[in-house]
């Protein structure tokens, strides 16, 4: 049997050419993808220095950069940090859209650098890794900081054990106040013991003398059963409000005249109480009724998957029960009426920055312009030729000798 001429397998080549040809590679697409985050972040300062953001119903620019390129909030803040510093770094924002220097290089300058030091940087940034950049800035002086104010009012907590500490800090009016309170509660509680306890025999068992700790609970208990019986509902918002029923005005009870937004927002998820008046006499009173039960509740938070609809806003917290057609219009507490949204998204939405229609099946979300707000990133194939830049030679690994090393130097003040 004549053997083939043809090889049975085809040799690959070496190692470490394979791997050459592969580092060359990732060189290339290196440079390429940091003059494309250069030209993000251009893009973004634009947006941010003129405002055009405001419009797109976002809280922010991040917000607005992670949900229209599909990045993570912190991939989001790290093009913004370098966005809103491209002018004071005008060298390091050019090497990153030459691509001689990658994001999260220049996101470190932008981030932690002191004013005047672009060019500093800008010679040792790309020899540096992101770490050792880090430590450089770190090394340069920092300005003395203005003397902290003295701490205000406030109040902690810490738990060990069994036990749980308290600590207290108020002005020396309200220290008085504190301590009236007490001993106006010790000596209650004194007094109740010896009544209690005036008859007792000898030696027989008696619960310990009242404290300072005892006197504080009964004032918390005082203060528990107060509050419990003034506000029986105190756990949600009430809101009072008087509604002239031709005028189709309303007011708060002792309180302002509402703005259409401010009642339609007040009363989207709250206990209503509404009187109804015709010439500013008082005609009939409406039900007093949390509009949004507890289950109700649960079932909106399971189908809107516990956060706010609107498209990019990723808010889990807080959360409103709005009614997409308003109560006070006929709409129905019923969960095909409801939608879950931030409290920054409902305020915008009964300001008329944004507009959120159901049903909330088919709910549509649009923005002050009036085109409608898109889930998911703007990211597409392209339709362009990558950036022409030279490959990322990227850093050069060597170790830092940082004893070498002269930090960056802030100019002194220049004398008025």
């Amino acid at each position: 049997m004549r053997p083939s001429t043809l090889p049975s397998f085809q040799p690959s080549p070496p190692r470490g050419l394979r791997l050459e040809a592969l580092f060359d590679e990732l060189s290339e697409l290196a440079g390429q993808r940091n003059a494309i985050d250069g030209r993000i972040v251009e893009i973004a300062a634009e947006m941010d220095r003129d405002g055009l953001w405001a419009a797109t119903g976002c809280k922010s620019m991040a917000e607005l950069i992670a949900w229209k390129i599909g990045v993570s909030p912190h991939n989001a803040t790290s093009v913004m940090t370098v966005a809103r510093r491209s002018e004071e770094l005008p060298r390091c924002t050019v090497a990153l859209q030459e691509g001689r220097l990658s994001l999260d290089q220049v996101q470190v300058i932008a981030d932690r650098s002191g004013p005047e030091s672009d060019a500093h940087y800008l010679h040792i940034a790309e020899r540096m890794t992101v770490a050792q950049l880090r430590t450089a800035v770190a090394l340069e002086p920092k300005p003395v900081p203005d003397p902290k104010p003295e701490p205000g009012p406030s109040i902690s907590k810490s738990v060990t054990g069994e036990y749980t500490t308290y600590r207290i800090r108020v002005n020396n009016v309200e220290a008085a106040k504190v301590d009236a309170a007490l001993a106006s509660h010790r000596d209650g509680l004194i007094g109740d013991w010896k009544r209690d306890h005036a008859d007792a025999e000898a030696g027989a068992p008696t619960p310990p003398f009242p404290t300072a700790k005892d006197a504080f609970m009964s004032l918390i208990d005082a203060g528990w059963d107060a509050d419990v019986a003034r506000r029986p509902h105190g756990q949600h918002t009430t809101v009072v409000v008087h509604l002239d029923v031709e005028k189709s005005v309303a007011n708060l009870h002792l309180g302002p005249v509402l703005s259409g937004d401010d009642r339609r927002y007040l009363l989207c998820d709250a206990t209503c109480e509404v009187w109804f008046e015709r010439d500013g006499q008082p005609i009939g009173s409406g039900r007093a009724t949390r509009t949004i039960s507890r289950r109700l509740r649960r079932a909106l938070e399971r189908r809107d998957h516990g956060t706010c609809v609107v498209p990019g806003c990723g808010a889990t917290r807080g959360l409103h029960a709005h009614h997409l057609v308003h109560w006070e219009n006929g709409g129905e507490t019923e969960l095909d009426n409801l939608a879950l949204v931030c409290p920054f998204h409902h305020r915008a939405h009964h300001r008329g920055d944004i507009t959120i229609a159901g049903p909330a099946h088919v709910l549509t979300v649009t923005d002050g312009d009036g085109d409608v707000m898109q889930r998911g990133s703007l990211a597409r194939p392209p339709t362009t030729p990558p950036p022409a830049v030279a490959p990322y030679r990227g850093p050069t690994g060597e170790r830092a000798q940082w004893k070498w090393y002269h930090p960056f130097e802030p100019p002194p003040p220049t004398p008025n």
